[in-house]
């Protein structure tokens, strides 16, 4: 099943008769009693998505991202929100943890660049250290998203919020987070770090379609 492609939708009203033959909620029905087992016995699960969908419908609509982002920490009774950060979003970054310290909370947060990692050492080539393939200066300091992780989890944080990570780097962070993480900016040069521009606009179309085509005749 492929819900992306779904033109029926009648998860959204709770299912019945009209379900797909091949939506996962006929064929992986243990998967969806196993969901709501997990939310009906785990207290801290069922407070982060009643919370979750209060955040939701107060703000829809109205609230920008990092509204939502601070009345669900206020909601969860968070004190301590980690921000992790790529060194290319450092003016966002502190503009972040500004607002979030104004609203009382106490933000630990750490550049993508700490513990100094060299690329050699993670067996990089010099054709992807110093410059990229298009000619922009990326250093020979890799990004450490493992050791972003594993600061903030030794500060105990209780929340952790992206603010521009890499797409690879981020997997890496939340793979490693003990603390639940959120999305607050995702990176993307040159869509001024808003990813559904290259859907959203003629991009998605010119863009893609030519890179499609280019790949389709090799």
């Amino acid at each position: 099943m492929k819900c992306a492609y779904c033109t029926i939708l009648a998860c959204i009203f709770g299912g019945g008769e009209k379900l797909p033959a091949d939506c996962p909620m006929s064929t992986s029905d243990d998967v969806m009693e196993k969901a709501k087992e997990i939310y009906n016995t785990d207290p801290e699960i069922r407070e982060l998505a009643r919370q979750s969908s209060i955040v939701e419908a107060t703000g829809y609509m109205e609230w920008p991202r990092l509204r939502d982002t601070i009345e669900f920490a206020q909601r969860m009774k968070y004190k301590k929100l980690g921000v992790a950060f790529c060194v290319g979003l450092h003016r966002e970054a502190g503009a972040v943890s500004y607002t979030l310290e104004g609203f009382g909370f106490e933000v630990v947060s750490v550049c993508c660049k700490t513990g100094a990692l060299w690329k050699k050492d993670l067996d990089l080539s010099d054709e992807y250290i110093g410059y990229s393939k298009t000619g922009y200066l990326i250093g020979e300091i890799s990004c450490n998203p493992v050791a972003q992780a594993l600061y903030l989890n030794e500060q105990k944080t209780e929340m952790n919020v992206l603010v521009g990570l890499c797409v690879g780097h981020d997997v890496l962070f939340t793979k490693f987070s003990e603390a639940g993480v959120t999305t607050l900016i995702a990176k993307d040069r040159p869509l001024a770090h808003n990813p559904a521009g290259a859907i959203n606009t003629y991009y998605y179309s010119m863009y893609f379609g030519e890179l499609q085509k280019k790949l389709s005749q090799k």
